[in-house]
């Protein structure tokens, strides 16, 4: 863990803001750099990811709290670690679609060409961010018995985010980071070669459901509620963010189809 990236004088750089700010501006970049190209109005585009952003930052904070409002009652101080916490991506990805058809529709931009942009720059910022959660100890692993294990020693991690320390823990963060990179490249040559405007948002939508279902079964952060089927091992096992993946998928094969087949016609 190295929670601080460094500190000048009063000044504190902590290494998940700095990793996520860093994902932002890259992910923005991308999208500047390919509206140009397909001659699209590149600052409004850029302005829209802006507003975005802050909507989904909200929207994830926001289905925290909800998710977990009977904590924050019986614990009402730790509602400034909401400040801390990057919420719940599905949710900061619910908000931030919903907002986005709002303010393209209102500014005429063409909803699809510029979704198509954004899908590659979430899952660039994505990776980005996940290092950002290994480096904080948050949204940790569960126990591992192999050689892939990784052990926290710090006893403040623990009592920041409840990371376990002094055994080794699957390194669950840096999968879903290499999988997102992953997902950065094979989206960006979606978008060379796409055949009909959403085309890579639907398969974004897609990959990034597999993705997060896939590393749930290494989560080791979850509370018993957030557990729908209870097994006698992980992959036996379904949590609420995996209903929310498999709900992600059906929607975004049933985006791919319809823009296909809207294009056909």
């Amino acid at each position: 863990m190295f929670p601080i990236l460094f500190r000048i004088g009063p000044l504190t750089v902590h290494t998940y803001g700095f990793l996520v700010a860093l994902g932002v501006a890259l992910g923005l970049w991308f999208v500047f750099v390919q509206a140009r190209k397909q001659g699209l109005e590149a600052p409004r585009i850029v302005d829209a990811g802006f507003y975005i952003i802050l909507i989904s930052l909200v929207g994830a904070k926001l289905i925290l709290l909800f998710g977990n409002i009977g904590y924050y009652l019986r614990y009402p101080g730790e509602l400034l670690s909401l400040a801390r916490s990057g919420g719940v991506f599905q949710g900061g990805l619910a908000f931030g679609v919903i907002f986005a058809l709002f303010y393209f529709r209102r500014h005429h931009l063409p909803t699809w060409k510029v979704a198509d942009l954004a899908g590659p720059a979430l899952a660039l910022g994505h990776g980005f961010g996940r290092i950002g959660c290994f480096m904080a100890g948050c949204c940790f692993g569960r126990a591992c018995e192999g050689p892939l294990g990784v052990v926290f020693t710090s006893q403040y991690a623990h009592d920041l985010t409840g990371i376990p320390v002094g055994r080794p823990i699957y390194p669950v963060q840096l999968f879903e980071s290499g999988l997102n990179f992953l997902n950065f490249l094979v989206l960006f040559l979606i978008l060379r070669r796409r055949t009909f405007d959403g085309q890579v948002f639907s398969f974004y939508i897609m990959n990034y459901s597999v993705i997060r279902y896939f590393t749930e079964f290494f989560r080791g952060d979850h509370p018993d509620s957030v557990f729908l089927i209870r097994g006698s091992s992980p992959f036996l096992s379904l949590t609420l963010p995996q209903l929310f993946c498999l709900l992600g998928l059906g929607a975004g094969l049933f985006l791919h189809f319809r823009l296909k087949r809207k294009r056909r016609a």
